[in-house]
């Protein structure tokens, strides 16, 4: 494949993510605007642990958030993680990310406090979780130094794995943090293009090989090579 037709395949590869992440970013920010300007809460739409109403919140709880505070922390880090792994997890990207968005939710159905859960960090917790340890078990430059970008940027995100934190549904974070290990390990050995190892030398396997001499030169008796000397100089010495 060509230079010029693998930066093409990047470009479109690239447009696709943005335009996945900006899509779901873009739900967010209507659902939350809606509850803005209606007045209207939608917090019974979060995830309540263990209760039949609260089922729907695994589907719902993260895309609703309780301010513009709560939804500005979480767009950015959302928006950069969701386009770093269907950019360069292209292969595993839709399922790694509705593996982690509903497991975290189902998680903290059955594990969180008797309280509602909303918002998108613990789907972000878990999508930063994905992306480093994807660097530990897959152990290749790329995912390697993927797994280094995200430890420098939303390394502060420890702290929010702390229990009992008013205001903050740290059972998300940590399970979202959980899943993330639990999907990064489930699809560690299916591999992107850009991560095979390859044989540097494979080309050659398939070009014909050039020699100074002939391969049969030593393989001639000497009467043989005498021969064809003689055979040389007669044909020199013909009258024309």
């Amino acid at each position: 494949m060509s230079t010029d037709t693998s930066g093409n395949q990047s470009i479109k590869v690239f447009a696709h993510a943005l335009k996945f992440s900006i899509s779901l970013l873009a739900v967010m920010w209507v659902v939350h605007i809606y509850s803005y300007m209606t007045g209207h809460s939608l917090g019974s739409y979060g995830i309540f642990p263990r209760a039949k109403d609260g089922l729907i919140g695994i589907i719902t709880a993260p895309l609703i958030h309780g301010s513009w505070e709560h939804i500005f922390s979480n767009s950015v880090p959302f928006f950069v993680t969701t386009t770093i792994i269907h950019f360069f997890y292209k292969r595993v990207a839709l399922a790694s990310f509705f593996f982690i968005y509903f497991l975290t939710g189902a998680a903290v159905w059955m594990l969180g406090r008797s309280a509602y859960h909303i918002g998108a960090s613990g789907v972000v917790y878990g999508l930063v979780s994905f992306i480093f340890w994807s660097g530990i078990f897959r152990r290749n430059i790329k995912s390697i130094v993927l797994a280094l970008i995200v430890v420098i940027l939303y390394s502060g995100y420890l702290g929010g794995i702390v229990p009992f934190q008013e205001g903050i549904s740290w059972e998300s974070h940590l399970l979202g943090g959980i899943v993330g290990i639990f999907v990064a390990f489930l699809f560690k050995g299916i591999i992107e293009k850009d991560e095979e190892n390859r044989d540097p030398w494979a080309d050659e396997a398939n070009q014909e090989k050039e020699f100074f001499l002939p391969r049969d030169t030593f393989d001639k008796t000497k009467a043989q090579r005498q021969q064809e000397k003689d055979d040389l100089d007669d044909f020199l010495n013909l009258d024309v």
